[in-house]
């Protein structure tokens, strides 16, 4: 007879913790008792607010992934709660199929962390988990019986199809015809149907190294290895643009015509303003070009992560006909309807890779992408990140930095140049004389120190963030 567990207990003693968007830690911390105590503890907390009999799992392609959902189904069918499993889908699409069709979700995923991590994102009937939410789950107590036995789950086909018809509904005529467009597939959850998006348009589409292995693409730091694969598959194919995504595919990584990757807040800049939206939220990292471009009625920042920028829409709306958030990542986050082509888009206010690249692509049936990027102010973003860098050392350089940020400038070898401002929002963000931004923060999702430099050059930036990660490791 197996035991009864609670899921405050099992959560506590597991270690696993919510990061900047979901739940996140090693993949031994996630047994299948530990996903079990997530999964009731959220069904728990927002059942006395919405009235349901099903809940949509899906995964990415970890290797851990699949039997993390078998965990969760398991302990929701104790519970009575019928599971739709939609396989390996992006995180965007199964986000619009729960919203559609008005059920909670949980997306078995640890984004673009290494694979010996993964992660839980919770999704109610109305959208993306608050971190209120996050607060209530933890501390939930919900008696279940452990799990000893995975069910086999079968896939159903709709959360795909139904994101695919998001997009190419929007269109009555094959106006990518005549455009090349490369898949740096790897093993992105959603490397399956992106394909089928862009050649309903009408493109050529040409795929680009699909991987076995899990690849721990971060669309926010990316390898000096990708840059200059991008570059040489533009060559070698000549690509119009290139498209890619992290693990669960809803942070893009896109290129322009010359295989020079974007920033994902360049991208997001230049998508809202292709959908004509009035009002802003974005995270504090994010290039100030997006004020400097005066394209948009208003901008507000926030911390970073999905769950601050969403909680910024409500507060939008009432005064905004369109409104629309992204962060440095490039995941963008659709606050309110719009129109495209004509045709009316749902709002999805959860982080998506497709909806920017189809907006770039619009754009770029004039000009070359690389055009609209150098039109805009001359602000150029870096980061980077030490992995596996203690939490409490990065605590350490934080308090530091709030407290004295003139002398941590000067551990870290900045010499001749005064705090203009500061920000600590989330990290520490300061703004130097030599019109230099500094970002340092620890990531939310992982173990990593993070290091953030703006920049009118772009060299500038790149050194920055290169001298003081080097710093930091010395301190």
């Amino acid at each position: 007879m197996s035991n009864k567990l609670v899921s405050s207990a099992v959560i506590k003693e597991s270690g696993v913790a919510f990061g900047t968007s979901g739940a996140r830690g090693l993949v031994s911390q996630f047994s299948s008792n530990v996903c079990a105590a997530f999964s009731v503890a959220f069904i728990s907390a927002i059942k006395p607010f919405f009235s349901f009999k099903k809940v949509a799992i899906a995964v990415d392609n970890r290797p851990s992934s699949y039997a993390m959902a078998q965990a969760c189904a398991s302990a929701l069918e104790q519970f009575g709660v019928d599971v739709v499993y939609y396989g390996v889908v992006p995180t965007p699409a199964l986000a619009y199929v729960a919203q559609e069709h008005a059920m909670p979700a949980i997306m078995v995923t640890g984004s673009h962390i290494p694979f010996d991590r993964n992660g839980l994102k919770f999704y109610r009937p109305d959208g993306e988990i608050s971190k209120s939410d996050e607060q209530v789950i933890l501390n939930e107590i919900v008696e279940f019986i452990g799990i000893d036995k995975l069910p086999e789950l079968v896939v159903n086909h709709q959360a795909a199809e139904e994101y695919i018809t998001r997009y190419t509904s929007l269109f009555d005529s094959p106006w990518l015809t005549g455009k090349r467009i490369g898949i740096y597939e790897h093993s992105s959850a959603g490397r399956d149907l992106y394909y089928k998006i862009f050649e309903a348009f009408g493109a050529e589409v040409i795929s680009l190294e699909r991987s076995d292995q899990f690849v721990p693409i971060d669309t926010e730091a990316v390898s000096e290895e990708d840059t200059l694969k991008a570059i040489r598959w533009s060559e070698d194919y000549k690509l119009d643009l290139i498209f890619s995504t992290d693990g669960d595919g809803d942070r893009p990584l896109v290129s322009d015509e010359n295989g020079h990757w974007l920033r994902g807040d360049i991208l997001g800049l230049l998508a809202s303003d292709v959908l004509n939206i009035e009002a802003l939220a974005v995270p504090v990292s994010c290039n100030t070009a997006i004020e400097l471009c005066d394209r948009f009625s208003h901008v507000e920042r926030t911390k970073i992560g999905s769950p601050y920028v969403i909680a910024e829409f409500s507060n939008l709306a009432g005064k905004y006909k369109s409104v629309a958030g992204f962060e440095a990542n490039g995941g963008y986050l659709l606050g309110s309807h719009v129109d495209v082509n004509g045709h009316s888009l749902k709002a999805l206010p959860t982080r998506d890779a497709m909806l920017p690249v189809i907006m770039l692509l619009i754009a770029a049936q004039k000009r070359p992408i690389s055009d609209f990027v150098s039109e805009l102010p001359s602000r150029y973003t870096h980061s980077d990140r030490i992995q596996n860098f203690p939490i409490e050392k990065s605590a350490a350089i934080i308090s530091r930095g709030k407290q004295a940020p003139k002398l941590l400038l000067r551990e870290l070898g900045f010499e001749g140049v005064e705090v203009e401002s500061f920000n600590d929002t989330d990290g520490v963000r300061i703004v130097l004389s030599n019109n230099i931004i500094l970002h340092l923060r620890a990531s939310g999702n992982a173990p990593e120190f993070r290091c953030y430099a703006e920049a009118a050059v772009h060299e500038n930036a790149i050194n920055c963030v290169n001298s003081t990660l080097k710093a930091i490791q010395s301190l």
